[in-house]
């Protein structure tokens, strides 16, 4: 299978990753990025997750193999070491590459809205969707619509915009988002306890409209766990200098 897709900047030997959420591509991060172009002293790189936009949609989908798809990445970029800017899932993925087990120097990890207790019902329901095939839309815009859905940009995001045209691909008879429903299998494993194996530093925080995790949850894993004010689930494109602000703080 070829790498996955990804773009990337600068020059160095400090790489920024930023690894986007369940559903969502790395235009996810286009509202943030021209903070790191102007302000990250080394090179950048924003990858589509295995499954996701431009990248191959071929399962296995554990956060272990999502973790060693970026270990890749990395290699290739030849940086020394690593700083990962994580949404969501993509945060749980920054916290197993930091677990010392790819050969990656990671210096620290930030993760933002990551949902750390997960109820029997919702593990069933993330199985049950990952059995579905994907739907078939007649048009292009339809298919940007869905993909908003499923990356919960639905209202932040104008489902016209080029964001929103990378979460999705032709198909026989249509158009569909380009995510493979199969990712969602990845949901199962106790998040709290792949966040504690982290072996760098690990900092946690969440809009403090997050529905889906608050405060007490996270500082059971990092008790200096932050919420950022106005910002919901998708803080990283609502408050992106409150996200980046977070790179700053030690």
């Amino acid at each position: 299978m070829p790498g996955i897709a990804h773009r990337s900047g600068g020059s160095g030997d400090h790489l920024l990753l930023l690894l986007h959420g369940l559903g969502a591509t790395g235009a996810v991060w286009d509202r943030l990025l021209p903070l790191a172009e102007a302000s990250w002293p080394g090179p950048w790189a924003v990858p589509d997750l295995r499954g996701h936009g431009r990248s191959p949609a071929e399962p296995p989908y554990g956060y272990a193999v999502h973790a060693a798809d970026v270990a890749a990445l990395v290699a290739a970029s030849g940086a020394a070491r690593v700083t990962v800017l994580g949404h969501s899932f993509g945060g749980v993925v920054g916290a197993v590459l930091a677990g010392g087990w790819y050969g990656v120097e990671v210096a620290r990890v930030v993760a933002v809205g990551v949902k750390i207790d997960w109820t029997d019902d919702e593990v069933a329901r993330a199985r049950s969707l990952a059995a579905r095939l994907p739907q078939v839309f007649p048009t292009a815009a339809a298919a940007a619509e869905r993909h908003l859905r499923l990356a919960g940009l639905t209202g932040l995001v104008d489902p016209s915009s080029e964001v929103a045209a990378t979460g999705v691909r032709a198909v026989d008879g249509g158009y569909a988002a380009a995510f493979d429903p199969r990712a969602f299998g990845a949901v199962g494993p106790p998040v709290e306890q792949v966040l504690a194996r982290a072996v760098a530093p690990l900092r946690l925080a969440a809009g403090d409209g997050d529905p889906m995790v608050g405060l007490a949850a996270m500082r059971r894993v990092d008790p200096g766990a932050v919420l950022l004010p106005g910002a919901g689930h998708n803080a990283h494109w609502e408050a992106p200098d409150a996200v980046w602000s977070l790179l700053d703080a030690r």
